[in-house]
């Protein structure tokens, strides 16, 4: 048995936790039948990749006198959002009293965490930065082609209270933004913002420098907003780089005759059997020693002896007599207890692609955080909430994509 880690890059991604583990021992094959045939079962994981889990955007009311969605002197915003342990918050809003300066955290963005994995509440103001944005001159506004630079000599948090909040269950944060820029001599509105939280692949960020480059010349999206507070690029280019992303346990693969699946029921809550350690850390084992000694359990493999991530696949061999049936089960690793399995009757003997009869399910185990974004995920070294739930489909809770735009699953 083989000792594994899922905390790693997309090459071995998702299913993260110090007690996990993947088992590479030998596929086993229960009372054989005398004459089989051999089959291939395919997993692919077809998920397109995304650098921002969520993200938003903001404004404020602006007065009477400023018929503008500006955050004026005196006035503030909030938004929510969800985080785990290693994520970070990246927000940008116009310095609107400039040519071309913007407000913005050095990147990858505000630390969301400290180093014991505690979530940071309070002023977070000294995580914010203000930046020149490089394509006006700052007195007389004449274009100019000049690398992002960060404006020295002005304290940003004389201008910007940054306040965080957090809900621990539901992993959320909430971000205060007020102008108290009033009365000094940088005082100034704010425009209307855009933020985003990038996402995690159990070891880095996949946006690291969200938004812009310091120290290199700016690009269309942030000029916009620095030069005119106009936040349509940029939301649109965030939006459609934004969305729920997953990577895959190895697949728990059942050869059994009989008339219910072995491996879960649809309304009845976990038997204890170990389908909870698949759903909450990908782990098979305890699952795989019991199904041994279930009656009608012909085989049981492993397909693959790591996690898949997105772009990757895992195939084996499995064996087969007319009659049988197949059974399977994966973890969804950005989750807190969710799996993918067979809702439908899978005969052994099928050719062809077979994703249709997948489902997504909620094992009732542990109490559901965003995928991806929830800090009791197995993905950022967490534990999940206990719950005692029945076995269910998974919902339109959370913007989860269908399974057909996550898996690909086939049998030759």
């Amino acid at each position: 048995m083989k000792k594994k880690s899922l905390r790693a890059s997309f090459s071995a991604i998702v299913l993260m936790s110090t007690t996990l583990f993947v088992s590479c021992q030998k596929n086993e094959e229960m009372k054989a039948p005398m004459k089989s045939d051999v089959h291939t079962f395919t997993v692919e994981n077809i998920v397109t990749p995304k650098l921002f889990v969520e993200s938003g955007s903001f404004k404020g009311v602006g007065s009477e006198k400023v018929n503008l969605p500006v955050i004026l002197p005196g006035q503030s915003i909030d938004f929510k959002f969800k985080a785990g342990n290693g994520q970070a918050l990246m927000f940008v809003t116009m310095y609107g009293n400039s040519k071309d300066w913007f407000f913005a955290s050095e990147q990858p963005g505000i630390k969301l965490f400290d180093k014991q994995g505690k979530a940071m509440i309070g002023d977070v103001s000294s995580q914010v930065k203000l930046w020149d944005n490089g394509t006006k001159d700052d007195q007389s506004g004449a274009k100019e082609s000049k690398p992002i630079t960060e404006v020295k000599g002005v304290d940003v948090s004389r201008l910007m209270r940054a306040v965080l909040a957090y809900e621990e269950a539901t992993s959320e944060f909430t971000l205060s933004i007020k102008n108290i820029s009033g009365g000094t001599k940088n005082e100034t509105p704010f425009s209307p913002g855009v933020w985003a939280v990038s996402t995690f692949d159990g070891k880095k960020l996949l946006a690291e420098k969200p938004f812009f480059s310091p120290g290199e010349k700016s690009n269309p999206e942030i000029t916009d907003i620095a030069q005119m507070g106009n936040i349509d690029k940029l939301k649109a280019k965030v939006d459609s780089n934004t969305g729920i992303i997953t990577g895959i346990s190895p697949v728990l693969l059942v050869v059994y005759q009989g008339d219910k699946n072995p491996i879960y029921e649809l309304g009845k809550k976990d038997s204890g059997l170990g389908l909870k350690d698949l759903a909450q850390n990908g782990n098979a084992n305890k699952l795989k020693e019991s199904l041994k000694k279930m009656k009608g359990v012909k085989g049981i493999y492993i397909i693959g002896n790591s996690p898949i991530a997105p772009g990757q696949k895992a195939m084996g061999e499995y064996k087969a007599e007319k009659g049988d049936l197949l059974a399977y089960a994966t973890m969804f690793g950005f989750s807190n207890d969710w799996f993918y399995a067979n809702e439908q009757s899978v005969s052994a003997a099928l050719k062809g692609d077979i994703t249709k009869k997948t489902g997504l399910f909620d094992s009732g185990t542990g109490v559901d955080q965003f995928p991806g974004a929830g800090n009791r995920q197995a993905l950022f070294g967490g534990k999940s909430a206990v719950e005692n739930n029945v076995i269910s489909k998974v919902g339109n809770i959370f913007p989860v994509p269908a399974v057909e735009k996550v898996l690909k699953i086939t049998l030759k």
